[in-house]
């Protein structure tokens, strides 16, 4: 087993390891002696799954345990349904003591981690990730929220897990395409400030690695989060794609998945630099191998205006300026505020091959 401790505003640890879903009563139990109930929040594949077994284990140390399963996808993280699941928890009497557990992916994470964040001003929450994506990236670093009609994450707060939990055989059930999705974000890690994680990704197959690529990816980001917890300037380098792929996220109605939509955006933020004389050829070229050795797109049939009248809305605009990441070198990007109108001009120049 892995584990990798964040000593953030709330200090927690992530726990890696092949097999221990059937164990997270007793680490649950160890972690909050005074606790009488919890709340899984699942979504109707991950149900199927793996509910039982943690239903099982919970109940075995005593808890009494209820559970809420939510349509997959991203279309679940809104509004209304945040609002249903508060009033689960509060019909339910949890108290202050008692854990919400999120098992399933990003959606829900984001959405159970918003609930906890707000539910009593802060209940304990428990990340129990089953995709690539949210074991390397979305369940550490304390990052909860919902989707409003004009973008993504719109609502949301910062509010630190007290556990993750990523038990690595859950990751051989996943579709070959929300796996593939996962490897965008592990490329991503790679592309910013780990060259060695990029060579590894191009000799090695995730899969034969998975608890050694999950871990890097994790205490790279645990390293970024300890040092800029609410994303005002270092934590934003982890956006590197993300402005152009929440625009075709929204563009396609969120049926292209995250990771897909964030490949897409890394190769269009890499192809402007390298036009710009801002990185070297080979940074693409590399980036471009990568994606498609994992079968992960670089390119998008949405126009370059469709793509930025939606970015407008992006979450790292700051008045008439927006904030992207640009990469200078196989494993190092930086920060550079743009006029909010330069943005067009930009995605031009990285949009087409």
């Amino acid at each position: 087993m892995t584990t990798i401790t964040v000593k953030a505003s709330r200090s927690y640890d992530i726990m890696i390891a092949p097999g221990i879903l059937p164990s997270i009563g007793e680490i649950i139990r160890a972690l909050l002696p005074n606790a009488q109930k919890a709340a899984v929040i699942t979504d109707d594949n991950v149900k199927e799954l793996y509910l039982k077994p943690v239903m099982r284990s919970l109940e075995g140390i005593g808890l009494s345990a209820i559970s809420l399963s939510i349509p997959p996808g991203e279309e679940s993280k809104t509004g209304g349904r945040y609002l249903s699941l508060l009033g689960l928890l509060s019909e339910n009497r949890l108290t202050r003591t008692d854990p919400i557990i999120a098992l399933g992916g990003g959606v829900v994470g984001d959405l159970a981690g918003f609930a906890a964040a707000t539910y009593l001003r802060g209940a304990p929450f428990i990340q129990v990730p089953t995709t690539l994506l949210a074991m390397a990236d979305s369940s550490v670093g304390g990052k909860t929220g919902i989707d409003l009609p004009a973008g993504k994450n719109l609502a949301g707060t910062f509010y630190q897990p007290t556990l993750v939990l990523c038990d690595t055989d859950t990751l051989h059930t996943l579709p070959q395409a929300i796996f593939r999705a996962g490897c965008a974000e592990v490329i991503k890690y790679g592309m910013l400030c780990s060259p060695q994680l990029l060579g590894q990704l191009r000799c090695d197959s995730i899969k034969d690695r998975m608890e050694e690529v999950i871990a890097e990816c994790v205490a790279i980001k645990r390293d970024i989060v300890q040092r800029d917890e609410f994303d005002r300037a270092e934590r934003m380098l982890l956006n590197f794609g993300h402005t152009v792929g929440h625009s075709i996220e929204k563009l396609s109605g969120y049926e292209i998945p995250h990771g897909f939509a964030v490949a897409i955006g890394m190769a269009v933020d890499t192809r402007a630099a390298v036009r710009k004389k801002l990185c070297p050829p080979d940074c693409l070229e590399i980036l471009e191998s990568l994606l498609a050795r994992y079968q992960l797109p670089n390119r998008t049939e949405y126009s370059s205006g469709n793509i930025y009248q939606a970015a407008l809305h992006d979450k790292k605009r700051a008045g008439d300026q927006i904030t992207i990441v640009v990469p200078r070198a196989l494993g190092g990007c930086e920060l550079e505020k743009i006029p909010a109108t330069d943005l067009l001009s930009w995605i031009e120049m990285g949009l087409n091959p």
